[in-house]
């Protein structure tokens, strides 16, 4: 195929194709010789679309703030001393359950790896193509705390903070929550019930979350929203960090 004049290359950006162009100039002549005109099209489409592909993946991922960028659900250590089900990791890598508008709740002890799941889940949320966010529950308060002060402010947080398909809530529960954040998480996890997926990293058993979240009709309602369409996942008590730092 000839090469593309400067002319079309430049219309073709124009329009968005820039990553058609460069899979068209990347063409080797010498491997594609005798090969169809509507062939070598397709070939450079292939390639112009996987290009596209890889950048929209790592945006998502660079965007979703992930506390462990080179997490993977496909790479865990110790699955089996951890008690971790090798067929409940592999299924959530399927990404299925945010499809079914599930939510995920990693439990189990200081440094058993629940923030890295976390991030390895979203991570993977976003190599679906999905949106995913990271973010530790005590950032949550203090973005909230920030945008009620402005006009429009409390809106605007929980219209974002709904939309995101996949949320990853790191620390859920390490300080009760006051009345003001209790009201808050209500009416989030309200706008994300049942149509997107929310997943939570924490410490506590799912005995202790209604205390931790004061009692009362405001626990009540934000369990309910939770506890009914979930997957469990406890974590272990095996260190993570330990054992990460053993074999560096």
């Amino acid at each position: 195929m000839s090469r593309i004049d400067t002319e079309s290359k430049r219309k073709l950006r124009e329009m968005g194709a820039a990553t058609l162009v460069d899979a068209l100039q990347a063409q080797d002549d010498a491997l594609t010789m005798g090969m169809a005109f509507e062939e070598r099209i397709k070939l450079a489409v292939d390639d112009a679309h996987a290009a596209f592909t890889h950048a929209k993946v790592d945006g998502l991922i660079r965007r979703a703030g992930l506390r462990y960028p080179d997490a993977d659900l496909r790479s865990l250590d110790l699955i089996e001393a951890r008690g971790l089900d090798r067929g409940v990791i592999a299924q959530l890598g399927t990404c299925q359950f945010i499809a079914r508008a599930r939510n995920v709740v990693f439990q189990g002890f200081t440094g058993s790896g629940k923030s890295y799941l976390g991030s390895a889940l979203a991570k993977q949320a976003c190599q679906h193509r999905y949106r995913a966010h990271y973010i530790r529950m005590p950032d949550l308060e203090e973005s909230w705390a920030t945008a009620r002060d402005k006009p429009a402010g409390k809106e605007k947080w929980l219209r974002k903070h709904a939309a995101f398909t996949l949320l990853v809530i790191d620390e859920w529960l390490l300080d009760p929550p006051t009345s003001e954040v209790r009201s808050m998480l209500l009416e989030l996890l309200e706008r994300r019930y049942d149509t997107t997926s929310t997943a939570f990293c924490t410490q506590y058993a799912k005995k202790d979350w209604h205390q931790r979240l004061g009692g009362g009709v405001h626990a009540d309602a934000i369990m309910d929203r939770i506890v009914h369409n979930t997957i469990w996942i406890e974590t272990g008590s095996t260190n993570m960090r330990e054992h990460t730092q053993a074999h560096a």
